[in-house]
């Protein structure tokens, strides 16, 4: 069964046929991340290992950013649960950052390919950074039990932490485990003030 993520893009609303070629782009995506790194990826050699026609591919993805963005917003999108209501507030908040975290944890070059793609600055992929930003901040503010569209310093600090331990892994300074506990610690810290 497919995820209500699985039949949209940054573009458009899929139909199921178009639902499978852009997950047949977006696996044959990470498998080249994987061998040739995000240098040696691009929409053609991702759409030959696809078997999918490279002006076929373009009509998803304008660039390999963009690609790269979108894997990463569907493993997000799907990786990442609501808060579970029975802990702790530090915990709820503890359980969103552990998983936000380890969404691209053991994939091999995918975590720094993120990173580089997020920096971009083709509009599908700033498209899709405001998308994971609000998914990660209503994630955020469902743990503090705030409102995400006023959610206050603590959410805001949260999410600069967030953002700068995520952006330090993909530089490949830690692993994602390691950031992943070093995110809940400061979270921890910043929670007792």
């Amino acid at each position: 069964m497919s995820s209500p993520v699985s039949q949209e893009s940054t573009r458009r609303r899929l139909t199921r046929q178009q639902a499978e070629t852009v997950a047949r782009l977006t696996d044959a995506a990470v498998e080249i991340l994987n061998t040739d790194g995000f240098d040696g990826l691009t929409v053609r050699s991702v759409a030959k290992l696809a078997g999918v026609a490279p002006a076929t591919a373009y009509t998803y993805f304008s660039s390999k950013s963009h690609l790269v963005a979108e894997v990463f917003w569907r493993r997000l999108s799907q990786g990442v649960a609501e808060p579970d209501r029975s802990l702790e507030r530090g915990e709820r908040v503890a359980q969103v950052l552990r998983e936000v975290s380890m969404v691209v944890a053991g994939e091999g070059q995918l975590g720094g390919a993120v990173t580089m793609a997020l920096l971009g600055t083709d509009p599908d992929v700033e498209h899709l950074r405001l998308r994971i930003g609000g998914f990660i901040r209503r994630r955020l503010a469902e743990a503090l039990e705030v409102d995400p569209e006023n959610p206050g310093p603590l959410c805001d600090a949260l999410e600069m932490i967030y953002a700068g331990g995520l952006v330090h892994a993909g530089m490949g300074h830690m692993t994602y485990e390691q950031t992943s506990e070093r995110l809940v610690a400061a979270a921890h810290l910043l929670m007792e003030k």
